[in-house]
């Protein structure tokens, strides 16, 4: 990830390092962090999700979008997927072919948005429920109500590992292993193909409706830890440091 420089710089210089999942530890610690630095936290991402959930639920964006009760929600943006036109192109096909089994709903980014205009792709996107960027509580109730995401999102992995949603990541890699391991989300075929994609999407949709458990620190409570570990104080019984 180009922006990981920008972590790594920040990690060096921090003198307390709150991590969202415990593999964050052993990588820290691989990089010259020196132990006593790091903190298990839990993931604020999470707390906002737990708290806005039922304000999401209440927006009623399926029915908003006309989706109905079983439908697909996409996302892309990220350079390396939308800038490259046959990339694009095979994302889109891909989400075509989607959308012949489900409704499939895709926010649209202004870059993907240009792109498709200006590699003609424009009638792919035609085949899709695209709206205009969402916001936060929007998308929320959106992928909530959805039955699988398929998304280069960072965000979205960790939010559909939360609210139990099948996630197909499309991305040659993930800097959320955890959502990997946790087993919601999984890694598309790359580089990337129409047929490997829509393989990837049918077996994130039988794995729909399935139990999890949520991962480790992603109760709501991380916000409360991070003060505790802020005030030099043990975050309590609820996880062990």
């Amino acid at each position: 990830m180009p922006e990981e420089i920008n972590r790594v710089v920040t990690d060096q210089l921090s003198d307390l390092l709150l991590t969202p999942s415990r593999d964050a530890r052993e990588n820290l610690i691989r990089e010259g962090v020196p132990e006593e630095l790091i903190c298990f936290v839990g993931n604020v991402r999470i707390d906002t999700l737990l708290a806005r959930r039922d304000a999401a639920r209440g927006l009623a964006m399926a029915e908003r979008l006309e989706l109905g009760d079983d439908y697909v929600v996409a996302t892309l943006h990220r350079p390396s997927n939308v800038d490259d036109p046959a990339t694009l192109s095979i994302l889109l096909q891909s989400l075509a072919r989607i959308a012949t089994e489900h409704p499939v709903a895709l926010p649209v980014h202004p870059r993907t948005r240009a792109r498709a205009r200006e590699f003609g792709l424009e009638s792919l996107l035609d085949r899709l429920r695209t709206t205009e960027p969402l916001g936060y509580l929007e998308m929320l109730g959106l992928t909530d109500g959805c039955s699988v995401v398929l998304t280069d999102s960072g965000g979205l992995q960790e939010e559909t590992t939360a609210l139990g949603v099948p996630c197909v990541t499309l991305r040659e890699q993930t800097e959320r292993p955890v959502t990997i391991t946790h087993g919601t989300n999984r890694l598309a075929p790359w580089p990337p193909t129409v047929d490997g994609v829509v393989d990837a999407y049918r077996e994130a949709y039988a794995r729909r409706g399935q139990p999890s458990a949520q991962p480790e620190g992603w109760d709501g409570c991380a916000a409360q830890r991070v003060v505790d570990a802020l005030l030099g104080t043990k975050p309590g019984a609820r996880l062990r440091v």
